[in-house]
């Protein structure tokens, strides 16, 4: 893998310090919100192991590592923003983390706005749900000028990429 690529969950650090370190198990998120970071960079990477064991046990029965790669098979992710988030630092027992990830479905741009659900099980931080809401408008979107870089941080233009009718 190249050690020069930024890492997908829009921190500009490296991929290999920063979730790489996560998804490859070296080290453990630290925080609720480095966990959902780097959840949502498994899905960008395809490691769908990762995303399937970082489930809280209590959601996990839920889910089958088949159906995670079957349910994002169709979908480009294209940016992720972290809106706010409540607890869960180092010290905590649960946290919240709302977010906007930007992603493309049959040709068309969406956004995946949720209130996610963490909590530790064993020490370790695990994603226990979210209230979820897909919509074509990241939330908390200030207005963006058309000719301003996508918030989707894809690197176009607004009215290239996210603002095309």
């Amino acid at each position: 893998m190249n050690t020069n690529t930024k890492c997908p969950c829009g921190t500009q650090k490296e991929y290999e310090q920063c979730c790489g370190l996560y998804i490859s198990g070296q080290e453990n998120a630290p925080t609720a919100e480095a966990l959902m970071r780097s959840r949502y960079s498994a899905y960008v990477k395809q490691a769908f192991p990762y995303v399937y064991e970082t489930y809280h046990s209590t959601t996990k029965q839920h889910f089958t590592l088949a159906a995670i790669e079957a349910q994002s098979e169709q979908i480009q992710w294209l940016g992720l923003k972290i809106i706010e988030t409540e607890a869960g630092l180092e010290n905590d027992e649960e946290g919240i983390v709302k977010f906007s990830a930007s992603h493309r479905l049959n040709e068309k741009n969406h956004y995946l706005n949720e209130r996610s659900f963490f909590s530790r099980e064993n020490g370790l931080w695990r994603y226990v749900n979210g209230e979820t809401q897909l919509t074509t408008t990241a939330a908390n979107a200030d207005k963006v000028g058309r000719n301003e870089p996508c918030p989707c941080n894809s690197g176009l233009k607004y009215k290239k990429c996210c603002g095309r009718v």
